[in-house]
């Protein structure tokens, strides 16, 4: 089992082991599974589904499709840090979990000064005031943002429509 290159002319000969030149088949073979493999992306495609409210405190929500399915997620400027832009992700890991933050929104509108709406990793409060209507102060985790009745009728609507 030795191998050699001879020259014959312009022609040139390798002499190669069968185990070897079935290595070089099989890796050949399996080449296009690996190529395969390397070309589909991990990286998740999200699209904004809306822009409640853009500006220096904005909130979107948006729509992430990875391998595991489609998540959702409600982005927004932390209110509490005022000297920096810290930007809070409040994330739902499918549209049932967005479902239940709609309807949380839409029993708040008709309720009372005051209602909280509580989940398991955030809460929605309901403040009014005359002169300045409806607001909802949403906490999660450390971060907290408020938004008017407006901006929560636009997520109300766009979360209705999927």
């Amino acid at each position: 089992m030795v191998c050699g290159i001879a020259f014959s002319g312009i022609y040139f000969y390798i002499a190669i082991p069968i185990t070897t030149m079935k290595k070089i088949i099989f890796s050949l073979l399996f080449i296009p599974f690996a190529s395969k493999a390397g070309l589909n992306s991990s990286h998740p495609n999200s699209t904004i589904l809306v822009e409640a409210r853009s500006g220096e405190w904005p909130i979107s929500l948006e729509k992430t499709i990875n391998k595991n399915g489609t998540s959702y997620s409600l982005q927004f400027r932390d209110e509490q840090v005022l000297t920096n832009v810290v930007l809070d992700t409040l994330p739902f890991r499918d549209l049932t979990q967005l479902k239940y933050f709609e309807k949380a929104l839409t029993v708040l509108k008709t309720g009372n000064n005051g209602d909280v709406a509580k989940f398991k990793d955030y809460s929605i409060k309901r403040a009014e005031s005359r002169k300045e209507g409806k607001w909802y102060i949403l906490r999660y985790q450390w971060g907290l943002t408020n938004f008017q009745q407006a901006e929560a009728d636009t997520l109300i609507s766009t979360i209705r429509k999927l």
